[in-house]
């Protein structure tokens, strides 16, 4: 009879076989351009001369003109991190009271779950141009309806405002993403066992001690999951903030940042600097992430 721990290894190596070619694909698709970019970020290169470049070191992150030095790209760390903040809470806030109204029973649930996709479901470039046109200080019928209801006296440019552009954004992202929290929630709320509600419900326990007793506590790393993808989505934005604001100061996140270094000045080096430092950030949230839950998970499952 061959032994459990046999049994187990062969079982990881037939498992790490069966792995085998998507970690090809991945490293292929993802390994080889993340490590040119970190070697571009190395260098002085440029789009001029992207054939005839010099390696100089970490004067990318660290010299005079470094990313560390540079007041414009911790502007944009701080625009990213403010959105990433706003946008995750609000969405984590209307979505899980949306995923609560759509887990009760009634017969027009599935209608309202299709129409609760409609905004995850446009384009995110085509949501950010029509909330453009909405949101216009002269002819968007945001304004329009403001000033006849007498809420504002003039007209207010939503995305051109520095005190408002930030906010509008958010707004527009919760707007669309609120739907994809409310749906991974819900996939949640529908995992917490009827029985649990039956018994809080015969021992009179009001509603609110049921939600934070029973609800909470076991959809919660269902909860974390939604909010470690919104997360990690709403650090690399560009496409809303791009097109609604173009590379604003005031609201350009760091890959609109890296876009500009890249694209419109052609620092390749510079701009490879700045998408690896958001690499490196964004894959070491994931790892406190990922441990973050693990711990949950098994303080659930006890």
């Amino acid at each position: 009879m061959r032994p459990r721990g046999g049994l187990a290894a062969q079982r990881v190596r037939h498992a790490w076989w069966m792995a085998a070619p998507m970690l090809v694909v991945l490293a292929a698709v993802g390994g080889w351009p993340l490590l040119r970019t970190i070697w571009f970020s190395v260098t002085d290169s440029d789009l001029s001369s992207l054939g005839d470049y010099a390696f100089i070191g970490l004067e990318n992150y660290v010299g005079e003109y470094g990313l560390l030095a540079s007041p414009d790209w911790w502007q944009a760390v701080g625009n990213t991190l403010l959105f990433t903040a706003l946008s995750v809470a609000l969405e984590t806030l209307l979505g899980l009271g949306v995923a609560l109204l759509l887990n009760q029973p009634s017969r027009l649930r599935t209608l309202l779950r299709a129409a609760l996709l409609v905004p995850w479901a446009i384009p995110t470039v085509v949501s950010a141009k029509m909330w453009s046109w909405m949101l216009h200080d002269q002819f968007g019928i945001v304004n329009h309806h403001l000033l006849a209801l007498g809420v504002i006296a003039v007209p207010l440019a939503w995305t051109a405002d520095p005190q408002l552009s930030l906010f509008s954004v958010v707004l527009v992202d919760v707007w669309k993403a609120t739907p994809y929290m409310a749906l991974l929630i819900l996939a949640a709320l529908q995992m917490v066992p009827v029985d649990c509600y039956e018994a809080a419900r015969v021992d009179g326990v009001p509603r609110w001690q049921v939600f934070r007793r029973i609800t909470l506590p076991l959809i919660m790393p269902g909860l974390l999951v939604a909010m470690i993808f919104r997360t990690l989505d709403a650090l690399r934005v560009f496409d809303l903030i791009y097109v609604m604001t173009s590379n604003s100061r005031d609201t350009q996140s760091m890959s609109v940042f890296v876009r500009e270094q890249l694209i419109d000045f052609g620092l390749v080096g510079y701009g490879s600097a700045a998408a690896t430092c958001l690499f490196f950030m964004i894959a070491l949230l994931s790892i406190v992430a990922m441990g973050l839950l693990g711990k949950t998970v098994e303080r659930a499952a006890r």
